[in-house]
C-alpha cells in the first residue's frame, strides 16, 4: 500500500497485471498455446501499460487511487490475497509470478544496460559514475552493532526461510520433474543475488548521480548519498530503503534515454509487482499452514475448527487476522482510522530475524530427511547451529537491551510479545528435534495413500 501511495504511477500498470496473468493462464492451460507468443504480449502490454499508464486519464485513475486512505489500500489488497489464494494455481498465482519473472529479467538486463552506459559516459547531468558510498564506516550514528544484525539482514539471495516456504508451498506443485528443483530452486537464489548486487550498486552508486533532496534541492555525489544514508535513522522506515533503490537504479535507466518519470515508474512497478507476488504467495503459504492445523485439530472434519479445513475458512482465518494485525496503530499511536492499515510495520523489525530463524528451522528439517535417511549431516550442523543461534540472539537483544522492545522508556510490548513466542517456538522445536534425533536414523516416513494428500498439485 505505501509503495502504491509513493509511486502512484506504479498503480495502474500493477493492476493491469492481473487480467495479463489470467489471460495467459487460459491460454497455456486450456488453449493449448505455447510459451513465447503469450509472453511477447504480455511483455509488451506491461511495458506500454508503463510508458502510458499515468498519462490523462489513467493519470487521473492513478492520482485518485493513491489518494486513497492505507487502510482501503489494505482491504483492497487483503480481498486480492483471499481470491487469488482459493483460486486455482494456473489461473492467476503462477501466470501472475511468470509475468514478474519476464518484468525482473527485462528490468536487470535494463539495469545493467544502463550501469554500463553510466560507466563510460556519466549520467544525465554529466556527474560521473562513482561509488559515493564509504567503503568503511566503523560508528554510524545510531546503528547497532554489526553482528550479530549483520546476519539478520533480508538477504534472500543468501539465505532466507520464506524461500523454503515457498518452495515447499508452491514450488513443489508447479515444477514438471524433482530435477529440475536445482535449477529453479538454486537458480532463483542466484538470481536474487544478482538483484541484490544491484540494489547495492544502485543504492551506492546511482544515487551519486543526482537525487532530489525533501527541500527541493538538486543532490549528486556524497551529497546526494549522505542525503538517504545520513544515519541509521535518515535511512529508516520501508518508504526510505525502496526510494533510495528506486531512485538510484532509475537513475541509470535515464542515462539510455527514458525520461525520469518513465524510469521512476518502472522501477515503481517491480517493486510494487514483488510485494504483491508476495502477498497472495503467503496468503496461500498461510491457507495451507492453517488447513494444516484443522486437519490435525478436526480430523473427523468435525468440531469448532472443522471450518479450517476448508480453502475458504482456512484463507478468510488468514486474511480477517492479518486485517487485525494491518488494523492495530503503530507504537505510539492512536487507535483511528487515520493509523489503521499500518500495523504491518509493527513486525517490520522482525522480518529479518524470523526470516533467517525460518532458515535454521530448514536446515534443521533437512538435517532430519537426511539422517533418516542415512545420509551424511556434517555439512549442514555448522550452518543449521549458526542460523538457530544468530537470529535468537539478535532478537534478545531486540527485546531486552536498552532501548529494546520491552524496556526503555516506550516499550513495544506487541512486538516484544510476538518475539518472545517466536523464540518460544524456535525452544520448542529444538527440544522436540533432540529428542527424537536419536530414534529417527532408519525410520522413514509414513507413505502417503491418495486420501491423505493435503493438498492437490492444481490447487
Amino acid at each position: 500500500a505505501a509503495v502504491f501511495k509513493q509511486y502512484p504511477a506504479a498503480i495502474f500498470p500493477c493492476v493491469v497485471q492481473i487480467p495479463i496473468a489470467v489471460a495467459i493462464g487460459v491460454m497455456l492451460h486450456r488453449k493449448g498455446f505455447g510459451l513465447l507468443m503469450p509472453s511477447l504480449l504480455a511483455l509488451g502490454v506491461m511495458y506500454l501499460s508503463v510508458i502510458y499508464g499515468d498519462s490523462g486519464f489513467l493519470g487521473g485513475i492513478n492520482a485518485a487511487m493513491a489518494g486513497w486512505s492505507v487502510w482501503t489500500w489494505v482491504v483492497v489488497l487483503l480481498g486480492y490475497s483471499y481470491v487469488a489464494s482459493v483460486l486455482p494455481v494456473w489461473t492467476l498465482l503462477q501466470p501472475r509470478d511468470y509475468v514478474n519473472s519476464l518484468q525482473l529479467i527485462s528490468a536487470l538486463a535494463l539495469i545493467v544496460l544502463g550501469l554500463v552506459v553510466a560507466a563510460f559516459a556519466g549520467g544525465s547531468e554529466g556527474s560521473e559514475l562513482t561509488m559515493v558510498a564509504p567503503a568503511f564506516n566503523a560508528n554510524p550514528e545510531g546503528a547497532p552493532m554489526i553482528f550479530p544484525f549483520l546476519f539478520i539482514t533480508i538477504a534472500c539471495g543468501a539465505v532466507s526461510g520464506f524461500h523454503c516456504l515457498v518452495s515447499s508451498g508452491t514450488s513443489s506443485k508447479q515444477i514438471s520433474s524433482e530435477p529440475d528443483a536445482r535449477f529453479v530452486g538454486y537458480g532463483s537464489m542466484l538470481t536474487e543475488g544478482f538483484l541484490a548486487t544491484l540494489v547495492i550498486l544502485a543504492c551506492g552508486a546511482g544515487l551519486g548521480l543526482g537525487v532530489v533532496s525533501a527541500g527541493g534541492e538538486a543532490l549528486s555525489g556524497e551529497a546526494a548519498w549522505a542525503e538517504r544514508y545520513a544515519s541509521w535513522g535518515a535511512a529508516k522506515g520501508l518508504g526510505a530503503k525502496v526510494g533510495a533503490f528506486v531512485d538510484g537504479s532509475a537513475n541509470f535507466l535515464i542515462t539510455l534515454g527514458l525520461s525520469a518519470g518513465v524510469a521512476v515508474a518502472l522501477m515503481g512497478v517491480l517493486v510494487a509487482s514483488f510485494a504483491g507476488t508476495t502477498l497472495d504467495t503467503a496468503c496461500r503459504l498461510q491457507r495451507y499452514v492453517i488447513q494444516e492445523i484443522g486437519r490435525t485439530l478436526s480430523p473427523d472434519s468435525e468440531g469448532l475448527l472443522a471450518f479450517l479445513r476448508n480453502k475458504h475458512g482456512a484463507t478468510i482465518f488468514a486474511v480477517v487476522l492479518a486485517g487485525a494485525m494491518a488494523a492495530a496503530p503503530p507504537s505510539g499511536q492512536e487507535w483511528g482510522l487515520e493509523n489503521a492499515g499500518k500495523g504491518g510495520l509493527i513486525l517490520w523489525p522482525l522480518f529479518g530475524a524470523t526470516n533467517q530463524l525460518l532458515a535454521g528451522l530448514s536446515f534443521l528439517v533437512i538435517t532430519f530427511y537426511l539422517w533418516r535417511r542415512g545420509k551424511p549431516v556434517w555439512f549442514l550442523i555448522i550452518p543449521m547451529v549458526f542460523m538457530l543461534i544468530t537470529p535468537v540472539w539478535a532478537m534478545y537483544h531486540q527485546l531486552f537491551l536498552s532501548p529494546g522492545w520491552l524496556v526503555g522508556e516506550t516499550p513495544d510490548y506487541l512486538l516484544g510479545g510476538i518475539g518472545l513466542a517466536t523464540i518460544a517456538l524456535e525452544a520448542w522445536m529444538l527440544i522436540e528435534a533432540f529428542r527424537l534425533f536419536p530414534k529417527a536414523k532408519g525410520v522413514l516416513e509414513p507413505e502417503l495413500v491418495e486420501g491423505d494428500v493435503l493438498v492437490s498439485g492444481g490447487d
